[in-house]
């Protein structure tokens, strides 16, 4: 507990929630949802092959959430899954000429996000939160 009858857990998951309705509301969310918003962000920063695995690490994410994910956005033309040259059990993913139509609006879109999420924060509160926050993650891994 940390102030009056407030836990923790309850500041995290609403700053989770709003997060998710804020990527919702981005311009470029009409095309697609904000999880494959920040899907095509992170595959469009990549210089090597990408496969469900990095995905699911990345994000935090389990198996069957990234299958499901990677489907849409196969569905909606975003991303095409192809044999690696050296595993053909390992599927790439390629963003396809519609998806990189969007780059520069993804880039765009959660760069202002990111400003607004950290605006009047100092540098140094910035780097004891991401510290903090890799800890929590770290002692739920246990």
């Amino acid at each position: 507990m940390i102030s009056g009858n407030r836990h923790i857990g309850s500041y995290v998951s609403k700053l989770s929630n709003k997060l998710r309705r804020k990527l919702e509301m981005l311009p470029s969310r009409g095309e697609f949802s904000g999880s494959q918003g920040r899907t095509l962000h992170f595959l469009l920063a990549q210089r090597e092959d990408v496969f469900q695995k990095d995905l699911e690490e990345e994000f935090g994410i389990r198996p069957s959430t990234a299958t499901e994910l990677l489907k849409q956005m196969e569905k909606n033309g975003l991303i095409t899954r192809e044999a690696a040259a050296h595993d053909n059990r390992l599927k790439k993913i390629v963003l396809t000429e519609k998806a990189l139509q969007y780059r520069q609006q993804v880039i765009d879109d959660l760069t202002a996000l990111d400003e607004r999420l950290i605006k009047d924060i100092s540098k140094k509160d910035l780097q004891v939160f991401v510290k903090v926050v890799e800890k929590m993650m770290d002692n739920l891994s246990e």
